[in-house]
């Protein structure tokens, strides 16, 4: 077991027991820890091939990409770009092959990454849990890569952060039943793997060497804080897929490893409120991310507390306070924000043309470098309300 600090003492162990067993090529179980640590350029610059087994992962590392979710890596991309970057990687095979299922994209995936499988030298995975009463290391997959990645290597590595640790595998067995049902809806997930140690006398399979790297990054800093709570989540999704925000801007918008509400608190715990102060921001309170939390994370309160923070400290943008302080001005004096809003609304949906959204827009650059601005209404809403209003007096005998 190996004890790291910091993402930098996590790759230099890594990469020593990459080079002590001689290691040109390693296969990847899904892992977000991977992902925080930067783990696969690292090998990359250091001569050792990373090689995703998880499909979703596969496919964004073809792209070079991040996950946009924590469950479905590549949730953001359809079928035509993956077929697109099929066809660019893997130009050993057929041109004429037919791909326009996703069938055939899922047959081709496993042809490729089958091989890599038994060249590689070192598998590593990631853990669901890591099990203290019998050292034992726990992932949960649907595809099966995990299994393959740490029984077929000399060299198995487990990458996992500190709170992934329970005390007992009665424990697990409690958080099991809610990780599927949260993550997937499945009662339980196809492959529920646990590995403890290396290859013993008389088995038929499994790794030669066992590492487990233990990783804190910054996790024991949030201990008995208002953030503790933050290291129960067990990265089943669930506040994601429930989040509007998330819904309408999609996890690459969130800047890091992190999406959703739970990379809104986790993201300024492990990086600093200075470079993720805008994460706790992208939020509207409305709660479902708590309600749906199998682990019952108050994520909305610890945002509301790193939001406390960065006002505190000073660190919100000047024109976000400024902004925020022209629209208090108006919202102290109804009259005059009626005005300007029955003004403004009408010529904002007339520029909008027939599309109905702006391009580029002036004080909105933030939103419209990455999407379009939808334009408004001709009416307001106190407009629309009011007319609502009259016209129930209307059919009233």
């Amino acid at each position: 077991v190996h004890w790291t600090e910091s993402a930098e003492e996590a790759r230099a162990i890594i990469l020593d027991i990459c080079r002590s067993s001689g290691a040109r090529t390693v296969t990847k179980g899904k892992s977000m820890i991977s992902e925080e640590i930067g783990l696969n350029e690292f090998l990359e610059k250091e001569g050792v091939k990373p090689i995703e087994t998880d499909l979703g992962e596969y496919i964004i590392q073809l792209r070079g990409e991040h996950p946009s979710h924590i469950i479905a890596p590549a949730v953001h991309l359809n079928k035509e770009q993956v077929e697109a970057d099929f066809r660019r990687v893997h130009d050993h095979l057929p041109l004429a092959r037919d791909l326009s299922e996703p069938e055939a994209l899922l047959g081709e995936a496993r042809r490729v990454l089958r091989s890599a499988y038994f060249s590689a030298d070192v598998g590593i995975t990631g853990a669901n849990f890591l099990v203290a009463e019998t050292g034992s290391s726990i992932i949960v997959t649907n595809e099966g890569n995990g299994d393959l990645t740490q029984i077929l290597p000399k060299v198995h590595v487990v990458l996992a952060s500190i709170e992934k640790v329970v005390p007992t595998l009665e424990d697990v067995s409690q958080i099991l039943r809610v990780l599927a049902r949260s993550a997937t809806g499945q009662d339980m997930s196809v492959y529920t793997t646990l590995s403890t140690g290396p290859r013993r006398k008389g088995d038929l399979d499994g790794p030669e060497e066992y590492h487990v790297v233990l990783l804190d990054n910054g996790r024991s800093a949030v201990l008995g804080t208002e953030f503790q709570d933050m290291l129960r989540c067990i990265r089943c999704g669930a506040c994601m897929n429930h989040c509007p925000v998330y819904q309408e801007i999609g996890g690459h918008a969130y800047g890091w490893v992190y999406p959703g509400p739970i990379g809104a608190v986790v993201t300024p715990a492990l990086i600093g409120i200075e470079k993720a102060g805008h994460l706790p921001n992208a939020s509207t309170f409305c709660g479902r991310c708590e309600a749906v939390c199998p682990m019952r994370i108050p994520l909305p309160k610890m945002m509301r507390h790193w939001r406390e923070r960065e006002f505190e400290r000073g660190l919100n943008p000047v024109t976000y306070r400024s902004g925020l302080g022209l629209w208090a001005f108006f919202a102290r004096r109804p009259k005059l924000y009626q005005l300007a809003t029955s003004i403004g609304i009408p010529l904002l949906s007339f520029f909008g043309g027939r599309k109905g959204r702006f391009r580029k827009l002036p004080f909105a650059s933030g939103w419209t470098k990455y999407r379009d601005m939808p334009a408004p209404e001709s009416r307001t809403f106190q407009q629309q309300w009011r007319q609502r209003e009259v016209r129930k007096q209307q059919v009233v005998p």
